[in-house]
Formats: structure tokens, sequence, C-alpha cells
């Protein structure tokens, strides 16, 4: 048969597919240096760019004077003695699912160098006031790609939905080392190029057709003595484009419409979706960083000043848009985690860079909470650890850690021994100076 032009176009753009200018054959040369045995284990990160109130969210203080005290009211869960914000009520009912960490803190109150912190495990060098530096260190997907070995299906070891955190770079480890973004799920036309390969059968003629060049090519290079790692890798990502089960996991339509409709038809519910989907087939780490400016800022940024981004008034009207949808897809992915038996394989990860001022500021702009590293809420699910509970407290006023005090090092050694990564793993940067994978932090210890 001879091959569709369209087809022929779209296979070869899929090869070639370099969203923030990763391409396949970037993963597959990834696969190729790694050397540990490989866990069939996932971290799931639901990253709150612009740092998320934990007065409003998962540490309420009702009874701190009215400067300080949330604006929500607490609701009860399903767990005796935890609260959470009025506006989780479906997370209330799966308590018994998820723990809260409320001692997390830092010292560095910038968005991009507390990201850095948070998602590279090392301070930068040098602080930005401008919040737009860059890591100098990969983040622990970058390092989960380096790591681990090839997935025996050819999962993609690091995919970021919609799209990477701006302020992290996989660094020494290798450009093939960065998040592999495929744009927003929720969106009427997301189809990466391999599943329409998979779906169409005048299409599979077309990719065994372009396999069989790509071996000749193989053979004549063979014999030529001209073969190079480089050529392998490009065959090896056209294999992984004939993968099923990588297509598979990325074809949201083999989900019921209930199921969609129950993580919720926008970019964080469905990205939540796909991140499920992906994990399970054999992804190490799927990360959601969701700051698109077509959603508004009242939906997609968390850094409720007084007035940020053009948005006056009260931080309490942007949450009230935000909060539900965030408890609708994350509820969701935790209960479908748990009914699916994945909840020892896949562990969930939902935190930002830092907390807010506990003290309200008000001005003629409205009212607001400023960056405060000092104090900061996350929580987690799944990945075998003990659930249902509270690990530390802040004071009176969710000013600082009154109780076990952690920091994002403890949080990121908890996930490294997750992925069954040795955090005192050296790794060599450009200059080939020894940099452990993470240099400080434990794993913590209640979360078992």
């Amino acid at each position: 048969m001879k091959p569709n032009p369209s087809s022929r176009r779209d296979f070869l753009k899929a090869g070639a597919l370099a969203l923030g200018g990763l391409t396949l054959t970037d993963v597959l040369a990834a696969r190729a240096a790694s050397s540990e045995p490989k866990r069939d284990t996932s971290v799931i990160l639901l990253y709150l760019h612009g740092g998320p109130s934990h007065l409003e969210t998962y540490d309420l203080k009702p009874d701190a004077p009215e400067a300080y005290r949330s604006v929500f009211k607490p609701i009860r869960t399903n767990v005796s003695g935890i609260d959470i914000c009025e506006h989780f009520p479906r997370q209330a009912k799966i308590a018994d699912k998820f723990s809260l960490i409320r001692s997390l803190n830092h010292d560095v109150n910038i968005h991009s160098d507390g990201g850095i912190v948070v998602l590279t495990g090392k301070r930068p060098a040098v602080l930005d006031p401008l919040s737009q530096s860059k890591s100098e260190h990969p983040d622990f997907g970058s390092i989960a790609s380096f790591v681990r070995s090839a997935h025996r299906d050819a999962m993609p070891p690091y995919v970021a939905l919609p799209q990477a955190p701006y302020m992290t770079r996989p660094t020494y480890l290798g450009h093939q080392h960065g998040a592999f973004a495929v744009g927003d799920p929720s969106t009427p036309l997301f189809q990466p190029p391999f599943i329409a390969l998979n779906r169409d059968p005048n299409r599979l003629d077309d990719r065994k057709k372009l396999l069989g060049d790509l071996d000749k090519l193989r053979r004549d290079l063979d014999a030529t003595g001209k073969l190079t790692t480089s050529d392998t890798h490009t065959r090896q990502a056209f294999e992984l484009l004939a993968s099923r089960t990588v297509a598979e996991a990325f074809d949201l339509s083999r989900e019921s419409d209930k199921t969609r409709d129950r993580y919720g038809r926008h970019a964080w519910g469905q990205s939540c979706l796909l991140a499920r989907r992906l994990a399970a087939a054999g992804t190490a780490v799927v990360s959601l960083y969701i700051n698109t400016p077509k959603y508004g800022d009242e939906f997609t940024n968390w850094d409720d000043h007084i007035q940020n981004a053009g948005r006056p008034g009260h931080f309490a009207g942007f949450m009230k848009t935000r909060l539900p949808y965030l408890d609708e897809s994350l509820s969701a992915l935790i209960e479908d985690i748990y009914t699916r038996g994945l909840d020892q394989q896949i562990l969930v990860v939902v935190t930002g860079e830092f907390g807010r001022t506990p003290r309200l500021s008000t001005n003629a702009s409205g009212t607001g909470r400023d960056h405060w590293p000092q104090a900061y809420s996350a929580l987690v699910s799944g990945g075998g650890l003990k659930m249902g509970q509270v690990v530390g407290a802040t004071n009176s006023r969710g000013e600082f850690p009154s109780q076990k005090p952690y920091s994002p090092f403890d949080l990121l050694a908890t996930v490294y021994r997750h992925l069954g990564i040795d955090q005192h793993r050296m790794l060599y940067d450009a200059t080939s100076k020894p940099v452990a994978v993470l240099p400080d932090g434990e794993v913590i210890a209640e979360l078992g």
C-alpha cells in the first residue's frame, strides 16, 4: 500500500515531537544512559504555582485573632481530628486516603527560587528578586529519567502536563532528561500524533513501511561502519511510536464519559486523569503545572497578594473560584487510584513553593496574603504510606512549625525512596564535580 502523504507527515512529526524542545529520540537516549534496576513506582505531582495559603486550604486557624484566621470555615473530614477548608467537601470524604504535612518550611520567599528549592532539593547559588532564575541542578523528574532504566513498554519516564515548570531544567544531565510536555489534555484538539497512528489501520501500514525503511537504513549504515548511537536512538524513537501501550496510555477517549466528568472537563481534571493513566502504565514522574493565561489568573495562579497581576479585590473571591476545581480533580484522582488498587504503586504529592503570610494585608485595593516560606502545608496520598493523619503542626497563628518541623528536602527524600532512587547517589555536573541527588533531607518517619 502506498503511504498516505499526510499520514507520513504525521508520523515524521511524531518522531520529532518536541514540545519544550524534547524529542522522542531524546527520551530513548535518556533510557540508554540509565543503569539502575527499574521499579514500577510512580509519582504524580500537583504543583500549585504561586504558593497557596495554608490558612485557606489545609491548616485553618478558626480560633486565631481576626487579622490572622482563615477567611474560610473549617469542615470535618471522615477522620476524627482532621479539619480542612469548607471548599474541599469531596476531599473531606476521603481523608483516610491522604495525609497532611502541616509543618513544612524553608527560607526562600521568591517564586522561582522557592520552586527550585522544592523541586530540586538544592538552593540557588544566587537568589533572583525578580523571580526569573533558572535551576542550576535538575529537578526530581529529570533525575528519575536519568536513573530509572528503560520501561519494558517504552513509556516516557518524565511527563509534564500541560507544561513543565519554568524554573527547572535538566542542566548537566542533558536535554534528553527534560520533561516530555504534551499540552493541555482538556482541549478538544488534544491528540498526540502517536495516538492517531495506532487508531488508523492505514497509518499502521505507513508505520510498518517507515520502520522497514529505517531497518534498511540501519543495515546499510552497519555495512559501511557508519551506524551511530544517534541512529539507534532515532530508530528506537520510531519503535516507541509503535508501542500500543504508549498510545493507549495517552488516549483519554478510552475513558468513559462518567469518569471524565468525575475528574472535571478542565485542565486540572483531565490532566489528573491522564496522569493516572500514565503512572499506571509506567511513567516514573508526571508533574502538573497549570499556569495557563487562557483560564485567567483567578483559576491558575495561587499568588494571592492584595493586588497581583491586575486583580484588585478580596483574595477569597479568587480562591472560591480556584479551590473547587482542585477539590474535584484531586479527590477523583485519589479515589481512582485506591479503587484500582494502585495506591502502592502511585504516590500523589500536592504542594506549592511556600505558604502565605499569616497576617492578612488589607488596603483600598482589597485583601490578600504575601509570600511566607516559614510555614506551609502539603498533601500526600498513596505510595504505600500511612494515610489518614496530620504530620506536624504550626503555632496558633500559623506562623511557624510548633511540632515536627520538616523541610522540602525531607519531602523529596520520601519521594526518592518511593521511586527507588538512592538520594546519596552521586551525579556529576558540567565541571565533573560530584553532586548528590539530594544532599540534605530524611524520609518523613511518620509516613512510614
